[in-house]
This record gives C-alpha cells, sequence and structure tokens, in this order.
C-alpha cells in the first residue's frame, strides 16, 4: 500500500501493471480490498489504481462537512499527484457517483466510465423514505459493534445464492470501517444529485448491475440508462449489489472488453 498527501489527508492506494490507467473506486463502508480478487488479472493489462477513499481502509477521515465534489476533488488530486492525464474510471455503488462527480468536474479526465450499481446520489435515484432510513441506519451503526454492522450490511450487498466465503470476505472488509468517515461518506452520497450531468457526458460509459440488487434496483440503471446518450446497460442475471465478487469471471470479462472496444491506443 502506497501513500500519498493530498489537500491535506494521507490517502492509501495500491498501484499495479502498466498500459492506461484504469481506476477502480470501491464503495462504502469498504476499502480498496474489495478489488483484491481483480488487481491482479487487471494489471496484466493496465496500470490499475484503487484506492481507500478519504474516510476508509488506511487513508484519513475527512472533515465531517466532506461533499461528494471534495471526494472528486481528492480522488483528482491523486490522479495528478500519478502524474496521469487521462483514465478509465471504475466505480461500484458510492464510487459510481464519485465517477460521475469527477467527470462534472474534471471531464478532461475520465477516458471512459464504469458505473457499476451505481447511482445518482442517493437523493436523485431513491425514494425520500428510502434515503432517510439509510441515512439513519448509518447513524445508529456508527456506534455499534463492527461484527452486527458487518451482519446488517451483507443482506443488501449480496444476493441469496452467495458463497460463505463470499460473505466473509466482504463482512472482513466491512468489519474495519472507521465510524466518523461512513457517516460522512453515506451523507455525501446521500445528499448529492447528478442528474443534470448525465446527459452531458460524452464518454463510452458502461452500466452493470445485478440482478437481484435492492440497494440499487434495476429501475436505477434504467434512469441512468435513460440520461446518459453514451450509455449501455448490461444486467447480471444472479447477481446483487456487488457484482464482482459474485460473478468475478463475468465482470472482468465486461470490463477488458468494454475498455480494449474504447480505449485509445485502438483509436
Amino acid at each position: 500500500m502506497k501513500r500519498a498527501n493530498i489537500n491535506g489527508l494521507s490517502l492509501g492506494f495500491i498501484q499495479k501493471g502498466e498500459g492506461e490507467s484504469l481506476i477502480l473506486l470501491h464503495g462504502g463502508v469498504s476499502d480498496s480490498r474489495y478489488w483484491q480478487t481483480h488487481i491482479d488479472s487487471l494489471s496484466k493489462g493496465f496500470n490499475v489504481i484503487a484506492w481507500d477513499a478519504p474516510g476508509c481502509g488506511v487513508s484519513d477521515d475527512p472533515p465531517k462537512n466532506f461533499s461528494l465534489a471534495d471526494y472528486a476533488d481528492s480522488l483528482a488530486g491523486l490522479i495528478d499527484h500519478l502524474e496521469i492525464e487521462h483514465s478509465h474510471i471504475l466505480g461500484l455503488s458510492f464510487g459510481g457517483g464519485l465517477a460521475i462527480a469527477l467527470y462534472e468536474r474534471y471531464p478532461e479526465i475520465p477516458q471512459t466510465l464504469i458505473l457499476v450499481s451505481a447511482y445518482a446520489g442517493w437523493g436523485a435515484s431513491l425514494p425520500k423514505d428510502e434515503v432517510s432510513k439509510r441515512v439513519h441506519h448509518a447513524g445508529e451503526q456508527a456506534n455499534m459493534d463492527r461484527d452486527s454492522v458487518s451482519e446488517e450490511w451483507l443482506p443488501s450487498l449480496l444476493s441469496s445464492s452467495a458463497t460463505p466465503e463470499m460473505k466473509q470476505r466482504v463482512k472482513l472488509v466491512i468489519q474495519d470501517f472507521h465510524p466518523e468517515g461512513m457517516l460522512v461518506m453515506l451523507n455525501a452520497i446521500a445528499d448529492a444529485d447528478l442528474r443534470d450531468v448525465l446527459p452531458n457526458i460524452s464518454v463510452p460509459t458502461l452500466l452493470l448491475y445485478g440482478e437481484e440488487d435492492v440497494r440499487s434496483p434495476i429501475y436505477v440503471a434504467k434512469e441512468l440508462d435513460e440520461l446518459i446518450p453514451t450509455s449501455k446497460l448490461i444486467v447480471i442475471p444472479g447477481t446483487g449489489h456487488l457484482v464482482n465478487v459474485e460473478a468475478p469471471i463475468k465482470f472482468e470479462s465486461l470490463v477488458i472488453d468494454f475498455i480494449n472496444k474504447h480505449s485509445e491506443m485502438l483509436g
């Protein structure tokens, strides 16, 4: 794990491989370990960067008023620190919203967008009562023991067919959550409304969603697909929110094929 001081915060990240850059953005209550089964294989063809967002993993907690735009500024700062001009941006859940926010503020950076189980912000994509319930639960979970928090999250992240090994792998990551960092991150995505950005996205955009996702249901995917003029929606059968965990081979194949199709090197 490497570190960089970006905008006053120490941020951890993994970097491996050579070629065009591919930046992996994890979801909430998690860190770069969500990508641990993919980094080795993806780095065979790409310069892969997987960060720990502020308030996650080994990274510092951000200020309490940190917005999704602030997360995007931190990400852009890391990209600049690594002397990357253009990159494929892959974001899951919160990371998908962050990818959209990055495009809004720094449209010159994304070469393509891969939005996995993503929202245009909770407030934009979900009913108000659902957003209120999630924010309330986050406040409660910040004061709960780590095992209980992971048990509460698992059913909404994985489908009923997920294996015990999958559940255990995800659980171990959740148990290391930062209580304050979690609250800041979930409030940031709850407050965000990126719907106005979507029609302006001009780079190739892949939307990947799980057929059984209860956190980012298919109606969210369809709305993004309708609003993004360059999007292609693929729904992966039999998977929940973490499609990369439940269908890793299919996930990697779709990502690699999409990037190769839209690679700068291929024109």
